[in-house]
């Protein structure tokens, strides 16, 4: 950083660049405005001070309901004068000359904190920080593994970068690092992975090492932790099932609770009996759905538990295999030792020697051979994996999106008993199917408003969707589109976590 700075004159903020960085946020024509003005400092939210080579921070007091703050690629060398900051959520520092994580104390709501680049070399001074979700400090000079875990106060922690760090080189870093901050849902921008929680459980007692030792002591605090979350276990599956908030009405609920034309339309004579079957209809749409979604959750699982298992296998037949061969190798490179030492001349030793040099090379030819063995034991284990996830996770993709189309509601009913009938796709069916409905009455209530042969007392606003055709279709179709989005957005997150998967 400081090469890239070489020839340019370091600045610290000042009201200036303050005013002037909030100026060039705004809109043209508030910019002119604003600068005959005083600035009103404690409406400003967000400020970004990125590529201003800024030594040192200072002047910010006054922006105290700041709650996005960039002061990324600057010269900054120590943390100081954001005291006041208290509302800050998202902090961004990466790309400076900082040495010591300081003066964070009062931002008790910072949520998204990056340090990337720096020249910090130890995670500390941080405590008060309980409401920190998004955490980078890559490419600093972290060289203690072990310091990793003072992050395991933050309980909210789901994304971690450590990239780029010096203890990064170790051999078990990754997996030290899940072991210990067992909520973490991303490591160094990968996904972290259930089964990698489950390996590392299947390492207790294998192993005696320091690092092993502390591997263990992880999992079994991330049990004890999973243990003590009331439903932890029931949510952790929804979710891995891909089908959460499909159990119940919370959909049907969530498709009307950001329906403000919805409550409305209720009112309107006939539009109440609609309003009876549809939520009974969806509701039981998405049971199917949560349920089929569980049992495939049940193979996926299986077929992991059983890869992890043939895994094991293999590498268990490979280890005592290896043990026999270079135990046999000890005996007999032995007993050669032995006669090289009791040889009465050059010739035997030579000779014995000899035997040593071939026996070596038998042992080499022996593990190759081994290890072409698993090799390929390996790669046949992940060809049939890779199969088998493939056909379960396409057949739940294809049931979600909707292979089967319903044209009318017998044929719907007749086909809830087949489990791959339970989509998406009937979702949005029911969902237009109310809608052609509502449209029918809403048409036949207009009509006899406008005869003046209504015989209910509508609300004020009610009535004023009545005053013309155009009026109340675009408040149906509005209502409608609410509804959809709401569909085709479940529908998008269980996608997406499928394809992560």
């Amino acid at each position: 950083m400081s090469q890239f700075f070489n020839n340019i004159e370091p600045n610290i903020i000042d009201d200036e660049m303050v005013h002037k960085a909030i100026e060039e946020r705004l809109p043209e024509d508030l910019g002119d405005l604003a600068r005959g003005e005083n600035l009103n400092l404690k409406a400003v939210t967000e400020l970004q001070l990125s590529f201003k080579s800024i030594l040192q921070i200072d002047n910010l007091w006054p922006l105290e309901n700041l709650t996005k703050l960039q002061l990324d690629n600057n010269l900054i060398e120590k943390i100081e004068a954001l005291e006041s900051l208290v509302h800050l959520v998202w902090l961004d520092l990466s790309f400076n000359n900082i040495e010591v994580i300081e003066g964070l104390d009062t931002l008790v709501k910072l949520q998204d904190l990056s340090l990337y680049s720096n020249r910090i070399s130890k995670i500390e001074h941080m405590d008060t920080l309980q409401d920190l979700q998004i955490f980078s400090i890559g490419k600093n000079n972290l060289t203690i593994l072990e310091d990793v875990v003072y992050l395991r106060r933050f309980k909210n922690l789901q994304t971690l970068n450590l990239a780029g760090n010096p203890f990064c080189n170790e051999e078990q870093y990754s997996l030290f690092v899940v072991a210990h901050l067992p909520n973490l849902v991303y490591l160094d921008f990968k996904l972290v992975r259930d089964t990698t929680v489950r390996f590392l459980h299947s390492l207790l007692g294998k192993s005696g090492s320091s690092i092993f030792q502390s591997l263990c002591f992880g999992v079994a605090a991330a049990l004890q932790h999973w243990g003590q979350v009331p439903c932890r276990n029931e949510a952790h599956r929804n979710t891995q099932s891909f089908v959460e908030y499909l159990n119940g009405s919370f959909l049907f609920d969530s498709m009307y609770a950001e329906d403000t034309e919805a409550a409305k339309l209720a009112s309107l004579p006939g539009v109440g009996d609609l309003l009876q079957a549809y939520p009974s209809w969806f509701v039981l749409v998405c049971g199917n759905l949560y349920n089929y979604g569980l049992e495939e959750y049940e193979k996926r699982e299986a077929e992991v538990s059983n890869f992890y298992k043939r895994l094991h296998e293999i590498l268990t037949v490979n280890q005592e295999e290896s043990k026999k061969i270079i135990s046999d190798f000890e005996n007999r490179y032995q007993r050669r030792l032995d006669e090289i030492h009791r040889a009465r001349s050059c010739d035997i030793a030579e000779s014995k020697r000899a035997q040593c040099k071939e026996h070596i090379l038998q042992l080499w030819d022996a593990l190759m051979t081994l290890e072409a063995l698993v090799s390929n034991d390996l790669e046949e284990l992940l060809q049939d994996f890779k199969r088998s996830i493939d056909v379960i996770a396409s057949t739940f993709i294809e049931n979600i999106t909707g292979i089967y189309p319903f044209h009318n509601m017998s044929v719907v009913w007749a086909a809830f008993s087949l489990t791959l009938s339970c989509t998406m796709t009937q979702c949005r069916h029911l969902e237009n199917q109310h809608h052609e409905k509502l449209m029918e009455v809403v048409t036949a209530t207009l009509e006899k408003s406008h005869k003046e042969e209504l015989e209910e007392d509508l609300p004020d606003d009610v009535k004023m969707l009545l005053v013309d055709k155009t009026t109340i279709v675009n408040a149906v179709n509005a209502s409608h589109g609410v509804r959809l989005r709401k569909i085709d957005k479940r529908e998008s997150d269980m996608l997406c976590n499928t394809y992560r998967w």
